[in-house]
This record gives C-alpha cells, structure tokens and sequence, in this order.
C-alpha cells in the first residue's frame, strides 16, 4: 500500500515541503510514498506557493481522510491537526519539531522528533544517515523551510543544526543568496492585499487543547506591522467567530519581522489569565512583547502553563 506522507492543517512551507522529502526519502529506499496536504492549491499559503514554483515542486496531493490508509506525519503528532479519521489510520512514522502530542500507535513506529527549527532539518538528518542524495528541486524546497520556520535565523527556535543545514543544502540547491530568497518569501507570506479577514487569520493557525479548552493560536509575519493597520478590525471579527465555535480564547501573533516582536491580538473567556500569561497589560484587546517571534517555543509553553498543562 501506498504510505501518504502529510503535514498539519493548515499547512505553512515546512508542513508542505517536508511531505515531499519524506516521501522523496521513503520512495529512495524502496517503499512507495505520496506527498500530502490538507489544502488544495488554491487554498495554499502564498509563501508555500511561490516556493513550489521557485525550485519546480509538484505540489502535494490534497488529503482530506485518512481512513485505512498508511500515513506518515510530518510536522505535527496532534491528532486534532491532522486529516480527518487520523485515529482510523495505520500510522507507520512520524518526522517533527514540535512537542509530542497525543498520537497513540499499536505497534513500533519510526518517530523522529528533534529539538531543532524546522521539520526539513531533521530530513536533512535522516537523508545524511541512509546516504541517500537529496535531489536537487527538493534541497532548494528544504532549503527555504528552514528560512521560513527560523525566521531567517532570528526565531528563538534556530539552532546550529539548522543552520549547517542551510549550509548543505543551498549548496545541493545552488542557491548563492539566501537572504534574497527569503526576502522574497517574506514578500508572499505578509501580503494581505485582498485577502479575506479569515483566510489571514488561517494561513498560518493550529488548534490546541489546554486541559480541555479549545485554544486557537495565528501568527501572520509581516515586514511591517502598518501592513495590517486598515484591516485590523476584521481581523479581531474573524477571531471573534472563529471563538464563538467552541473555543476559550483564539489569538493572533502579528509578528513584525523587522523589529522582531509580535503584536499579540487576544480574544478570550478570560483575559487575565492570558495576561497574567504573558506578563502584559491587554489594551484593545492586543499587546506588544518584544522578541516573541515563536509560537511554538514563546507562545504554546506559556499558554500551557497558565491552563495548567
């Protein structure tokens, strides 16, 4: 049976890329594999479009059920971030970045979850270790993952892995200026020009369960935080109906690249525990805090504690 490699709901560039190197990697050592997303392309993020394009990247099949199949995840172990019917899957291997979360599995699997920025650093890993070569449209793939998830080097969540990763792979790539590359994906993955409030706040979203609350968390990397000026109030409604489907709180990080700080937009049950969370003031329903770049490593630990988790 074919094994169908997919990231999170969703999906941002390392979720995307990191199905097809897994799959590069399962089909190089003899087992037939499929790339995978849970978005059409349409729906895909315009970060993740420009670098398909860019280095020649069939794009991931769309994957809505996972039903009786064989599935790899990558880029996530939370069943609520998967396809639907996940716990109705055969799932034969996990590569992350991330915490562990709440897949269960009845026999051994291959799971590799590394603290390190980025899902595609890992690959590199494993790639390096099978001595398999990682062809050429797929470093480049890689290459700009580990840009993206790192925030060119600046999130708090860069290592030296990633970046002797980058090393390796911009060479595989032929890539000379990784600073322009990521400059134009910065380009794709703040324009909000004509986009719908809610898709915003989707391009980049994961769900979490904090002791039973639903717990929604955005995060929107802008070169400039006057991008989203004239639309903010939209985006504090789309939060707000998102919120009204059963969750605690959703908030959105509007990350300023540049200044390396994230406005954090707060719509919640209970705002002083998200306060009292973050060490902050909540005024008009945001605050400022200087060097949050990471949501998975300055925003989720925090929340998890004020939850109690």
């Amino acid at each position: 049976m074919v094994i169908s490699v997919v990231g999170h709901s969703n999906p941002d560039t390392d979720s995307v890329i990191s199905a097809i190197g897994l799959a590069a990697l399962l089909t190089a050592q003899g087992q037939e594999a499929q790339a995978c997303m849970q978005s059409n392309l349409a729906d895909l993020n315009p970060e993740s479009k420009v670098v398909l394009e860019k280095f020649g990247l069939e794009a991931p099949q769309e994957m809505s059920d996972a039903a009786g199949k064989d599935v790899a995840l990558v880029d996530f172990s939370d069943l609520a971030q998967g396809p639907a019917n996940l716990a109705d899957a055969n799932v034969v291997a996990v590569v992350d970045h991330h915490k562990i979360g709440d897949l269960t599995t009845n026999s051994p699997i291959l799971f590799r979850a590394e603290p390190v920025g980025c899902s595609a650093t890992v690959l590199n890993t494993m790639f390096k270790e099978a001595g398999i070569a990682i062809p050429e449209k797929v470093a480049g793939g890689m290459l700009a993952a580990i840009l993206s998830d790192t925030v060119n080097f600046k999130s708090p969540t860069c290592t030296e892995t990633d970046k002797i990763a980058v090393g390796e792979l911009k060479t595989i790539a032929g890539v000379d200026d990784t600073d322009a590359l990521f400059m134009d994906m910065l380009k794709a993955k703040s324009a909000v020009a004509g986009v719908p409030s809610k898709d915003l706040l989707f391009r980049d979203y994961k769900d979490f369960d904090m002791k039973g609350n639903k717990v929604g968390v955005g995060q929107l990397e802008l070169a400039a935080l006057d991008q989203v000026a004239e639309i903010r109030k939209d985006l504090v409604q789309a939060m707000a109906e998102v919120k009204a489907d059963g969750r605690h709180s959703v908030l959105l990080m509007l990350t300023d690249v540049v200044k390396e700080g994230t406005d954090l937009v707060v719509i919640s049950d209970d705002p002083a525990m998200i306060e009292k969370a973050f060490g902050g003031k909540l005024e008009n329903s945001a605050m400022w805090i200087d060097g949050m770049m990471s949501r998975k490593k300055q925003t989720v630990p925090n929340l998890q504690k004020a939850f109690g988790c």
